[in-house]
């Protein structure tokens, strides 16, 4: 199916999703690998694996041209080759989104409602958070607080981060799609953000963008 959205938030951000329906040589035709690609590329031993690589080259090349490349720093965070915007990739059984941007730092999450999330929520989920208690909605609220977290944690840059301790989502009426509060509070970094969220048939995706400074935490706070 290849690129079943391409939505630009404003002037300077655009948010596309891939949807992967083509078989890996389709896929290949589709990319132009450099050396490095090429290397990386290779050192993938499953189908799956490689699809996902492609399809994120494949959506890249949709969004802002063929000429742009990826690269990614020691701790596997991507970042353009040339330097001229902000991205944030994620993906997930067969989808994968990007979030670019000129002038903000972005961070995306995009997950498959599969598995029981409630059995796990305690490893993400802090005593100020509230999810619903309504089965048909449960657990796609689980899924959106989830999401929330991880592209905060993509937007400040993963380092020192806990995303249940450091992480609060504010309490919020699940929707199919609608925007929530979130705040980043370490000893380095204390901000709040707008996150956004949608559901794709049975995907939950949050993004959030924001033009900011890393703002020392107040030591007061606990």
């Amino acid at each position: 199916m290849g690129c079943i959205t391409k939505h630009y938030l404003n002037e300077f951000s655009i948010l596309g999703v891939w949807k992967i329906e083509e078989e890996l040589n389709a896929m290949l035709e589709l990319v132009s690998l450099d050396s490095d690609e090429k290397k990386k590329y290779a050192g993938f031993s499953s189908t799956s694996r490689k699809l996902e690589f492609l399809s994120v080259r494949a959506l890249l090349s949709e969004l802002i041209g063929k000429e742009a490349k990826i690269v990614y720093n020691k701790n596997n965070k991507p970042f353009l080759k040339d330097g001229s915007r902000f991205i944030s990739i994620s993906h997930s059984h067969k989808l994968t989104a990007i979030l670019l941007s000129t002038n903000e730092k972005v961070g995306i999450d995009l997950e498959y409602m599969s598995s029981n999330i409630a059995a796990i929520a305690f490893k993400f989920l802090n005593w100020r958070e509230k999810v619903t208690r309504e089965n048909e909605n449960r657990r796609y609220h689980l899924y959106l607080h989830w999401c929330a977290k991880e592209a905060l944690y993509k937007i400040c840059d993963k380092e020192g981060i806990s995303i249940r301790k450091n992480i609060t989502i504010e309490p919020f009426n699940v929707k199919e799609s609608g925007e929530i509060k979130g705040h980043v509070h370490t000893d380095k970094i204390n901000e709040s953000f707008d996150l956004y969220y949608s559901k794709y048939d049975n995907y939950a995706i949050v993004w959030t963008k924001k033009n900011y400074q890393i703002r020392m935490a107040d030591p007061q706070i606990k």
